[in-house]
């Protein structure tokens, strides 16, 4: 097959970004008054999710940096319901490849799956609560707050979600999932800031090129609305891609550290949920994910968002932690593994075979690195003609072949591309 020419491109988003993280979250905990919140000897839990967030390592050792100038004895929880295949082992790992361990953020982690009960919510829910953050002084929660992939609500991806689903671990996790993510992720957060020692709130909001653009520090009592409030921000931050309509969408990399759904179905438009149906736009007839992050440790969920795989990403996943992953989320579908074919020039190739009627030297394909890199892409030529006169894009005037190497896996050159 020959394809249709290519140019790199590069979309212009929003570019609020803090240049002194540091000194923005001090600035952040003083507004809080941070010192009178704890107090010499006190252990206090961190938590720390499995995305990976702009600046983590760096926010986590800050604050149990400015812990242990007060004396508190500050330690990290893994936050992440049942990510990690649901074991203290695989959190461990998720974290490391994070860049969080014991040397980078200087204070010991306690990866544990046992939880507590909080009682239930007024729907019915049991909360749960990791035993070791629970049983702490005081918890530290730690998040960066955007749109959910399942459900719309006041309070989405953030705060509140990780104090219900991310310390629910494994068991809270599932009976979240099984009562509803909304409402009941509110109405369990509420049940824990009530019952658990819930002290002070990190909410980080990044820009559409996933650059920290806002940290806020936030106390028990206001978690619930300036989580709403943070989401707000988020959304009008949210990178989208430069065509609504498009033949074919090519992503080089899904993975859980790039999205909970692998591929953020914001982006994609695509939402396999019972909760919520695809969004007008954009129209996307085919999508092919080429690979998946080694951070992912093989959770491929969010597979099922796309039509095509090589055989590259198939060999990666792990099943069980997969499927751990999907059962407990209640989104099946997001796990069903696609059309294999042994490479990506394959899988691209079928892909637009697969499209009726399709004029191949036209096909409207965009390639992505990922849904979180939005920035910097490749567009055919006809796209390449639609986006001519946009204000918010910078057009490379060269043009070229998609490169493959002898495996038949697109060239990392494609990219670098002038």
């Amino acid at each position: 097959m020959k394809f249709p020419f290519f140019y790199a491109v590069q979309k212009l988003f929003r570019q609020k970004q803090i240049s002194d993280v540091v000194g923005e979250l001090d600035q952040a905990l003083q507004q809080v008054e941070f010192k009178s919140m704890f107090t010499p000897g006190e252990r206090i839990a961190i938590t720390v999710g499995s995305r990976g967030i702009d600046n983590l390592s760096l926010i986590i050792n800050t604050l149990v940096s400015r812990l242990k100038l007060i004396g508190a004895l500050p330690f990290i929880v893994p936050a992440m319901g049942s990510h990690g295949g649901a074991t203290p082992e695989g959190q461990l790992e998720v974290l490391e490849s994070l860049g969080i361990s014991p040397e980078t953020v200087g204070a010991p982690i306690i990866s544990d799956m046992a939880v507590v009960d909080l009682g239930k919510t007024d729907n019915g829910a049991i909360v749960y609560m990791d035993k070791n953050a629970f049983e702490a002084d005081g918890i530290v929660v730690v998040n960066r707050i955007k749109p959910h992939t399942r459900f719309k609500a006041e309070n989405e991806s953030g705060l509140m979600k990780m104090i219900a689903v991310g310390l629910g671990k494994h068991k809270g996790c599932i009976e979240m999932h099984n009562y509803g993510l909304y409402p009941t992720i509110v109405k369990a957060a509420r049940v824990a800031l009530a019952k658990a020692p819930i002290r002070l709130g990190i909410g980080i909001v990044e820009n559409a090129y996933d650059r920290t653009a806002r940290i806020v520090a936030i106390a028990n009592q206001n978690f619930e609305s300036t989580d709403a409030c943070l989401l707000k921000k988020a959304k009008s931050l949210m990178p989208s891609l430069p065509v609504d309509d498009i033949d074919l969408l090519v992503v080089k990399e899904m993975g859980k550290n790039i999205s909970g759904t692998g591929m953020d179905v914001n982006i994609l438009g695509r939402v396999t949920s019972p909760l919520l149906n695809d969004v007008d736009t954009p129209r996307i007839k085919r999508i092919v994910a080429l690979d998946l992050t080694d951070a992912s440790h093989g959770n491929a969920l969010g597979m099922g968002l796309a039509d095509i795989v090589p055989r590259r990403l198939a060999n990666k996943i792990n099943f069980n932690a997969t499927y751990a992953n999907v059962v407990s989320a209640g989104v099946l579908d997001r796990g069903k593994l696609p059309v294999v074919l042994e490479s990506d020039k394959d899988a691209i190739e079928v892909a637009l075979k697969s499209i009726e009627r399709l004029d191949y030297q036209k096909a409207r394909i965009v390639i992505i690195r990922s849904t979180l890199e939005l920035g910097n892409l490749i567009v055919s030529e006809e796209i390449y003609r639609d986006i001519t006169n946009l204000s918010d894009v910078c057009l490379s005037e060269n043009r070229f072949d998609l490169a493959f190497d002898a495996d038949g896996n697109l060239s990392n050159k494609c990219f670098l591309a002038p």
